[in-house]
């Protein structure tokens, strides 16, 4: 196995998230946030498990049986990342919501440091100085589109939303590498195999969990998803691919590096909106772009 696989994989996952949020705007027209969730992990789901039939029917290797370690770290980054993308939808229903949303961007610092001071993520002094650098670009892209004042957020470093949205970049982070600890505790070398696994089992866990939410306080939501069953399916195909690569490169490679490279996701954003919507750049977004850029290579060179 190539030792960048994980770059090409990594980038998949981002497109497909890109395309899958476009899905999901469109169904924030009918469903509620919590719902539109949901809709990611129920009609994913099949997806998934065809995945990764298809993945075991070609292996050389047999479905390994679960593990103390696999079942504890699948249940906490589900749980995790249910957490997560609720506080950060949350975010959006406060004043002050770009805020807590800077922060929530500090996803990929908190996975390095999380990484390294409870999963033995051991990270290189040049790794540590890209995450630093592409974070920090990816904040300054985050004021600038937000039109928040910087020296509001320096000014507001305890108020509620920024500890919200601080507490959704540590549950992404947590997340992640309880994904990468799953997977690789089953000690197989099909790295494609063991990263199905965990996500199937994963999503399986969230769409019980979603769906009994949904069931109990808004049930007249599942009508709705099956009117918008075209894109719903849409959402449900686009997610499952997106977690595929992320599953499978977070396998491969540290969780820190992957997110990292992961935030390539808003220069494409940028440079989208700039050269077919005609939306003009400005220097605060430039820095930004060379910061994130920059991160992006000397993590590369760093990997």
């Amino acid at each position: 196995m190539a030792a960048w696989i994980w770059i090409p994989i990594t980038l998949f996952a981002v497109v497909m998230q890109t395309v899958r949020t476009a899905g999901q705007k469109h169904l924030t027209a009918h469903l509620d946030p919590i719902s539109v969730t949901l809709v990611r992990f129920l009609f994913g789901l099949p997806f998934a498990a065809v995945y990764l039939a298809c993945v075991a029917a070609w292996s050389d290797t047999s479905l390994p049986p679960l593990n103390p370690t696999f079942v504890v770290y699948t249940a906490l980054g589900g749980v995790a990342q249910i957490i997560a993308t609720v506080l950060l939808i949350y975010l959006f229903s406060l004043r002050n919501f770009a805020v807590g949303t800077t922060y929530a961007r500090t996803e990929a610092f908190l996975t390095a440091f999380i990484g390294a001071l409870f999963f033995g993520e051991w990270i290189s002094f040049q790794g540590w100085i890209a995450i630093v650098i592409s974070v920090a670009g990816v904040v300054v892209l985050t004021i600038a589109r937000s039109h928040v004042d910087s020296a509001s957020i320096l000014g507001r470093l305890w108020n509620r939303a920024a500890a919200i949205g601080l507490a959704s970049g540590l549950g992404f982070a947590l997340a992640s590498l309880s994904i990468r600890k799953a997977s690789l505790s089953f000690g197989i070398d099909d790295f494609l195999l063991s990263a199905g696994m965990t996500l199937v089992l994963m999503i399986i866990l969230q769409t019980f969990i979603m769906v009994v939410y949904v069931a109990v306080r808004s049930p007249a939501r599942f009508s709705i998803m099956a009117r918008q069953w075209r894109v719903s399916l849409f959402v449900g195909l686009t997610s499952a691919l997106g977690s595929i690569g992320w599953f499978t490169a977070m396998t491969v490679e540290r969780a820190a590096y992957v997110k990292a490279l992961g935030q390539v996701e808003f220069l494409f954003a940028l440079v989208i909106s700039t050269l077919f919507f005609r939306e003009r750049t400005t220097g605060v977004e430039l820095m930004g772009m060379m910061l994130v850029a920059s991160g992006v290579v000397i993590l590369l060179l760093a990997a």
